[in-house]
């Protein structure tokens, strides 16, 4: 394996983590567009794969998509290098942030600067959304789910966790039920 492949997978996700601001969902357009498109590490169907993945298990999205497209591009040494590269960007600013946190904080040009960042994530986030969804395969069971779940999670302090557990499980209930055809 050349090592160049190994900085390659560094550098991408360097640059997302760099590059991405509002955490892990801002960071799915980029890595669709990365990844996916550019690189061709993998494909549409894997990317959902990868964020159903890594919503339904514990810790940050970035890090665990870096780490599954890194072992899939790589093995091990891709995963090591692409957590590596996602990670990086972050520990670096938050040292430099905490260095000048008085003077960030009182920064009226730092603050409107953020505020607009805020804005221009909301359409990362609805970009990635409206790309994505054109690869899901939609029926009458899934947009019902999806919508009974933003639902109850808009109006409700109800868990995150449990409403993906309850979904996923009503889901697999019905490809039971269906005897296990796609759904």
């Amino acid at each position: 394996m050349k090592k160049n492949e190994y900085l390659d997978i560094f550098l991408t996700f360097f640059k997302i983590g760099l590059f991405t601001f509002g955490g892990g969902y801002a960071m799915i357009g980029v890595m669709h567009k990365d990844i996916v498109e550019k690189k061709k590490w993998i494909d549409d169907e894997t990317m959902l794969e990868l964020i159903t993945i890594s919503e339904a298990t514990p810790g940050p999205f970035a890090i665990n998509g870096a780490t599954y497209i890194g072992y899939q591009h790589k093995k091990f040494l891709g995963a090591l290098c692409a957590t590596l590269g996602v990670i990086l960007p972050s520990f670096i600013v938050i040292i430099l942030v905490s260095l000048f946190l008085q003077a960030f904080s009182e920064n009226i040009y730092i603050q409107n600067g953020l505020k607009g960042i805020s804005a221009g994530v909301s359409v990362l986030i609805f970009n990635a959304l409206f790309k994505l969804s054109k690869k899901v395969k939609m029926n009458v069971i899934n947009i019902s789910l999806m919508v009974i779940a933003f639902l109850v999670s808009f109006f409700t302090n109800f868990s995150i966790i449990l409403l993906l557990l309850i979904t996923g499980l009503l889901g697999f209930l019905y490809a039971l039920y269906k005897g296990g055809r796609k759904v």
